[in-house]
């Protein structure tokens, strides 16, 4: 293997999460404001508001009682928003400040299934699970009715949309539609034509008509003068929704006249329009392929012009509503996410794989959606040629398609094919230049698809449709399901992992057997090569990486940290480090050189199925189980600068330290010792106060001349001091002259004062006990002293 070059700067040291994509909608109620800028959203125990213009998540508003939110309702004037919990309590929200204005109990005896407004914004219904409908007057905080009478659940409620008439309707499992007065507080009437649950109630322009819609495949008008149905219209579908359009004509939708139109969204996942009066359907929207199209929700904001679908994918879709043109596409819930490539030339946008048959382009920038149709099934990997524009996608419909993304930035399918007899679980693209791709499959084979010359031109039209791929060699390579594939950066060899444990390389375009890296003790779920040496990394379930050597297949090293199974590895650094992720949700980075794990990343709560870098190797994107998107930035450099910045002013710290002492400015000095945070330095500095021939007061002066929190820093110093034999007396002289002038109250009202003291006392009676040990033996040497009797000195002879 190449060594890296001298240096620590060309290894990355550390990663940070720069975006997150997560979910913000995990079914239920969805709407518009008047104005269509504002999307309001449940997503478990939150209702989230987005900017329609740029998708970007503005509030999340949660209930004090953390509990699921259970229905909630905008009211028209599009200042109050009113939420329900599953603890029964109801919130009325200042919802651009994000703030509760009022909090009360539903009085429901179960949660509240549904609510609405009236046409003047002060009535709010609510309809529990308990089979009452309630109404409250929000403006003078009040409960105005109580109806009792429908069995179970009460699933959907409306205000007449003239509020002289003063009349609410309700639905329940019955299928059937009550008619409340609430000027006499009684059922006015009961409309019985459906054969299965209401989904939606929508009135006319003037009040006189009501369209009804129901998952017996049914629409009724409703005559509102007589209460009788006026006619049934049979749309053959399951209807999640029905919305009457505005009386006026609408080419676009088939609308010639200002008859009664309605349209309809339901279990065939397109919209239709129908024409009241004679029955028939005057417009359809073209099919989508792909299961999870189904429509679950439908909402027309009138004053915007905006129609607003749900999908059973959590996808959320606005269309503009005189033509039905796709406005915006946003992905609200992405469930598991099973792969994430960086797209486009500067990596500008990222395609998702998550367990849906569409696949997800998001511009990072902006965070725009764009929701890709073609296969049938779930999608289970993705691969990006070389250049960015071109990707490919498989999935377990046996097919693989081919992408290309335009400089604007939409993408459309250019070619698919089939051949696979089994769900084609990994997909890998030349490196070299855009010339094939190969699959692996769990019928155990590997095809490799040539792409055609027509493909690649510049000229080929994005409307003829897809072109049909021929695969050219198909070679059964284990005997187990085929996990990751990978073309070496020459697009000369071919690594295959499998189930069965082993890794095997292959020549290509022939796909004839070099070897088997054989080692592992369970499956395997990745392999890559590395862009600069002749090695491949091979990660497993038995939560080891390894690199094999390509010219005698012997493991070269083995990493170990990850506590469960290795799903996905890439290398970094020219080749010189590993990303890995697994499914314990970590993503760990590794220098191949020292076998050392340099740092784990943990962002994710399952596991990290997809992991990619971009091409200047300083971002990386992740997706994994628990519906997050993760990009990450490469910020070793950033962390090295700023280290460098911090060691140059400390040393300028240092010097200017050195320069106070020096000139006895010690004030200044203890000041600037403090504010670096080292102890050692403070300690310097009292030191040099003690030497000085007046310490004492120069000390006392100094010391009550700092700030409070300053005091607190040397009083916490002390403790360390104290500890030790050797600065035990600076750390008393220090407490002494704190003890002496400041009065008990102020020093009780320091942070963390009873902690300190408490480590204060034992090694300050420990310091007091010897020095009277040294006391009390220097006295006793002392006495000795004293009296100690000498023999006399022989006298000495006089001097001949």
């Amino acid at each position: 293997m190449a060594e890296p070059a001298a240096g620590v700067s060309r290894f990355k040291a550390n990663y940070a999460v720069e975006r997150k994509i997560e979910p913000f909608y995990k079914g239920g109620k969805a709407q518009l404001d008047q104005t269509g800028n504002y999307l309001f959203c449940v997503c478990g125990t939150k209702v989230n508001i987005l900017d329609v213009a740029s998708g970007a998540l503005l509030r999340s508003l949660e209930q004090e009682d953390q509990e699921d939110i259970t229905a909630f309702d905008l009211s028209p004037n599009d200042e109050v928003l009113v939420t329900a919990s599953r603890a029964l309590l109801l919130a009325q929200w200042a919802w651009r400040e994000g703030t509760v204005t009022r909090l009360w109990k539903a009085i429901h005896t179960a949660p509240v299934a549904s609510m609405a407004f009236d046409t003047t914004s002060t009535l709010l219904a609510t309809g529990g699970c308990d089979g009452t409908v309630r109404v409250w007057d929000i403006v003078q905080h009040y409960g105005t009715h109580h109806f009792r009478g429908s069995p179970g659940v009460i699933h959907l409620v409306a205000f007449h949309p003239d509020p002289t008439r003063l009349l609410l309707f309700s639905s329940a499992v019955d299928t059937s539609i009550r008619v409340w007065s609430l000027q006499d507080r009684s059922c006015l009437a009961i409309l019985t034509s459906h054969y299965s649950a209401v989904t939606s109630l929508s009135f006319s322009e003037d009040g006189h008509t009501m369209l009804s819609s129901g998952r017996d495949k049914i629409c009724i008008v409703w005559d509102l003068q007589s209460y009788q149905a006026k006619r049934t219209v049979p749309v053959f579908e399951s209807v999640e929704a029905a919305v009457l359009l505005p009386e006026e004509p609408a080419p676009e939708l088939g609308v010639k006249n200002s008859g009664l139109h309605f349209l309809t969204a339901g279990d065939q996942g397109i919209l239709r329009v129908w024409e009241a009066a004679s029955g028939q359907c005057v417009y359809t929207q073209p099919q989508m392929p792909g299961l999870g199209q189904e429509l679950t929700h439908c909402t027309l904001a009138r004053s915007a012009g905006l129609l607003l679908t749900v999908t059973t994918d959590h996808n959320l879709l606005l269309y503009e509503a005189r033509s039905l043109q796709l406005q915006k596409q946003f992905a609200g819930y992405s469930e598991e996410v099973l792969d994430v490539r960086f797209l486009g030339p500067n990596d500008s946008h990222i395609v998702v794989a998550s367990n849906s048959p569409c696949l997800k382009v998001f511009e990072l920038q902006t965070l725009a959606c764009q929701i890709l149709h073609g296969h049938t099934d779930i999608v289970l990997a993705l691969d990006v040629f070389r250049k960015g524009w071109l990707f490919a996608s498989c999935a377990k419909d046996q097919s693989i398609r081919i992408w290309r993304m335009n400089k604007a930035g939409q993408v459309a399918c250019v070619a698919q094919g089939s051949g696979h007899t089994h769900s084609v679980g990994t997909i890998c693209c030349s490196r070299l230049k855009e010339s094939f791709l190969v699959t692996g499959s769990q019928d155990c084979t590997v095809k490799l698809w040539p792409l055609p010359e027509a493909l690649l031109s510049k000229n080929t039209a994005v409307d003829s449709g897809p072109m049909l791929l021929q695969a050219q060699t198909t070679q059964r390579c284990h005997d187990k399901d085929i996990n990751s594939l990978a073309v070496s950066p020459n697009d000369k060899l071919l690594a295959t992992g499998s189930q069965d444990r082993t890794a095997k390389l292959w020549a290509l375009p022939q796909c004839q057997l070099l070897g088997v890296f054989s080692g592992h003790r369970r499956g395997l779920w990745n392999v890559q090569f590395s862009p600069t040496d002749q090695v491949l990394a091979t990660a497993s379930a038995d939560g080891t990486i390894k690199l094999w050597a390509l010219q005698d297949f012997s493991c070269l090293k083995t990493f170990e940290g990850h506590d469960a199974s290795v799903l996905k590895v890439a290398f970094v650094s020219r080749g010189s480090q590993l990303l890995s992720s697994g499914s314990d949700g970590l993503l760990k980075l590794w220098t191949i050189k020292s076998n050392e794990c340099v740092r784990t990343l943990d962002a994710h709560e399952d596991k990290v199925w997809g992991l990619h870098c971009s091409r200047l190797d300083d971002h990386a994107i992740t997706g994994g189980s628990d519906s997050r998107i993760i990009l990450w930035k490469d910020v070793t450099e950033a962390e090295q600068a700023e280290e460098q910045a911090k060691r140059e002013e400390q040393v300028i710290k240092q010097q200017e330290l050195d320069n106070l002492l020096h000139e006895k400015r010690y004030l200044r000095a203890l000041g600037l010792a403090i504010s670096l945070d080292r102890p050692h330095t403070v300690l310097t500095v009292i030191q040099a106060i003690r030497r000085d021939p007046e310490a004492c007061e120069k000390l006392e002066a100094t010391v009550l001349q700092l700030r409070r929190d300053q005091k607190e820093a040397l009083l916490r110093f002390c403790v360390t001091w104290n500890t030790n034999s050797r600065h035990c007396h600076d750390a008393q002289a220090v407490l002494g002259v704190l003890l002496r002038h400041e009065a008990p109250e102020e020093l009780l009202a320091y942070d963390g004062v009873r902690g300190t003291l408490e480590a204060l006392l034992p090694y300050t009676e420990r310091h007091f006990q010897r020095l009277s040990r040294t006391l009390q033996a220097a006295t006793f040497l002392d006495f000795l002293w004293h009296n100690m009797k000498l023999s006399p000195l022989p006298a000495v002879p006089p001097a001949l």
